[in-house]
């Protein structure tokens, strides 16, 4: 199994790599992912992740003081409101859709609210 976690976490660090480059794709929930991804697969490969500048950089003051920069908040709120919104315009459900608005909603409210942004 940790031979599954290591290769998710290899695919899930180099989609946040792309990420910082590409406006569209975030970079901080594949980063997120790719460090509980290497804490599950071995403890040396998550040390060497969290070394890392691109960890340092995007993941840190998130990590430790539940902070982000404004435009990191930005890029990962769009990108994931986007994908929210083409969800509801694709689904005929009614009560898929209220769930969905809802649930961006709640996502609005806890980035806003409970995630300090610095500068």
């Amino acid at each position: 199994m940790k031979i599954i976690y290591f290769i998710l976490a290899c695919i899930s660090s180099a989609l946040g790599a792309i990420g910082v480059l590409l406006p569209v794709l975030p970079t901080t929930p594949f980063l997120l992912l790719a460090a509980v991804l290497f804490a599950k697969s071995s403890k040396r490969l998550h040390q060497w992740f969290v070394q890392t500048k691109l960890y340092q950089k995007h993941l840190d003051s998130f990590v430790r003081n539940r902070e982000m920069t404004l435009q990191t908040k930005v890029r990962l709120l769009s990108f994931a409101s986007i994908m929210i919104l083409l969800a509801i315009y694709f689904t005929n459900s009614l009560h898929l859709q209220i769930f969905l608005l809802l649930l961006m909603f709640i996502k609005y409210y806890y980035f806003i609210v409970h995630i300090k942004t610095i500068r």
